[in-house]
């Protein structure tokens, strides 16, 4: 569900894009990339790439058991990992204007709009990456670091600092459709104990 999700967003926030009178400029793309791959640097180009900095697992929601009933057996999977993604918008537009022009666009998407599902979010469900995309729900808000986070970060990418926004990407939900095992559903208790029950 990473890529459904981070597709998803792209596809929202370059539909607004074009709705403000701006061109499709976001893609996906690892910002980090080594100077030398310069067939992966033309692809950045006079775009805004979309690179996923970091996942964090929910651990509040880590030991929450993950079971279900089905022809009066109970199913036990394993707990579902609930992720929170952290996703950079680095704007590496023609000139430093139409950077920030892109990113304060992108700013302004999401404070009109913070909760995606499959009701409110329009997609291209007849893509082939996206034809397992059924319910989702998930939230997109603003995540501020401090200069000693942001320098880091970009030191970690590379150095280049471009105009840029850090968001914070709230709840992604990976299961893997496997059972770990299943039991009968307890109907009735032995003789022996309900003897003991009845007065």
């Amino acid at each position: 569900m990473l890529f459904e999700v981070i597709q998803i967003i792209t596809e929202q926030v370059n539909s607004y894009l074009l709705e403000c009178g701006l061109t499709k400029s976001v893609i996906v793309e690892n910002i980090g990339l080594p100077e030398s791959q310069t067939e992966n640097i033309a692809t950045l180009v006079d775009k805004v790439a979309l690179t996923l900095l970091n996942l964090q697992e929910e651990a509040t929601l880590k030991n929450i058991p993950n079971h279900y009933y089905e022809n009066n057996k109970i199913v036990y999977r394993n707990s579902v990992i609930n992720l929170n993604l952290f996703l950079l918008f680095s704007a590496n537009r023609s000139t430093y204007s139409k950077s920030l022009k892109d990113i304060s666009k992108i700013i302004e998407f999401f404070q009109g709009k913070k909760l995606f599902n499959q009701s409110n979010t329009v997609f291209d469900r007849n893509a082939a990456a996206m034809s397992d995309v059924d319910n989702f729900c998930f939230t997109v808000e603003l995540y501020t670091p401090t200069f000693e986070e942001l320098n880091y970060i970009w030191g970690t990418l590379g150095g280049r600092q471009l105009p840029s926004a850090l968001y914070k990407v709230s709840m992604i939900q990976i299961e893997r459709n496997i059972s770990q095992g299943e039991r009968d559903l307890l109907n009735q208790i032995g003789a022996a104990t309900q003897s003991k029950i009845q007065p």
